[in-house]
């Protein structure tokens, strides 16, 4: 299939200006450059062209919101100045498998200073003495150069940078809705701090109340007490008194027999 039919097929019934991503993996480019692509997808962010025969970059249309762009498995040997004058905001960059030979090629992508991540796999240029270390040096901006970066560290999955970053937005709008921290956790303590000491109040109620019923209760125990005690008390004192009285008479009786 043809670029420019294979362009309309992806469109079906979006406006270009609407498009974000286009993929135009495998078709056939007509005479190694690009058919069928204008400056009509203002909004187009990511790009794929692989294995399309293309030999030039030269009739590649501006697109500034570009940040993305697949180009590996082509023929391309030069030219490469046109995509910092057309994709000023590219940030990666695959140009695996071209034909791509020498680090003067490679240095016109100096101007694209937003370039985080550059793919020269298979290219005849990664055959050079000390490769990596002359394209981290010529390309200063860049962070990632064939999937890893200067300590080998590999780099993320550009799916997982695109989820962390919509995590970090959704992550901003919840914070921005919610308010300021601290604000509603205030207000909560304080309603439990306020439930907790209704509740311990009336705790306190209640243990007082059975506290004064059970000392009621216990001080007529303790007055029923004391009556039966000071009752069995006089009895003790009538009965002393009343054998006082019967001895007094024998008393006077014995006397008078002496």
């Amino acid at each position: 299939m043809e670029m420019k039919k294979r362009i309309n097929l992806e469109l079906r019934n979006q406006a270009p200006e609407e498009v974000t991503e286009l993929v135009l993996d495998n078709c056939r480019s007509s005479n190694g450059e690009i058919e069928g692509l204008n400056d009509s997808f203002k909004e187009l962010e990511f790009l794929s062209m692989a294995n399309v025969q293309l030999t030039s970059l030269a009739k590649l249309p501006t697109l500034s919101k570009l940040r993305k762009l697949e180009l590996s498995d082509n023929i391309i040997s030069g030219g490469l100045e046109v995509l910092a004058e057309r994709c000023p905001n590219l940030t990666y960059l695959n140009l695996s498998g071209n034909k791509i030979k020498d680090l003067g090629t490679v240095e016109a992508l100096q101007n694209l200073k937003n370039l985080k991540s550059l793919d020269l796999f298979s290219c005849e240029i990664t055959n050079l003495e000390d490769y990596r270390d002359s394209i981290f040096d010529l390309l200063q901006q860049i962070t990632y150069l064939d999937g890893f970066d200067q300590e080998d560290n590999e780099a993320p999955d550009s799916e997982d940078e695109d989820d962390e970053e919509g995590d970090e937005d959704d992550n901003d709008e919840d914070e921005d809705e919610a308010g300021p921290p601290g604000e509603y956790e205030e207000e909560d303590d304080e309603d439990d701090g306020g439930s907790d000491l209704g509740e311990g109040e009336e705790e306190e109620e209640e243990v007082g109340l059975s506290y004064l019923m059970k000392e009621e209760i216990q001080d007529e125990d303790d007055d029923d007490d004391y009556v039966e005690e000071g009752g069995d008390e006089e009895e003790e004192a009538e009965g002393i008194r009343g054998e006082k009285r019967k001895r007094d008479p024998e008393d006077e009786g014995e006397e008078e027999d002496d």
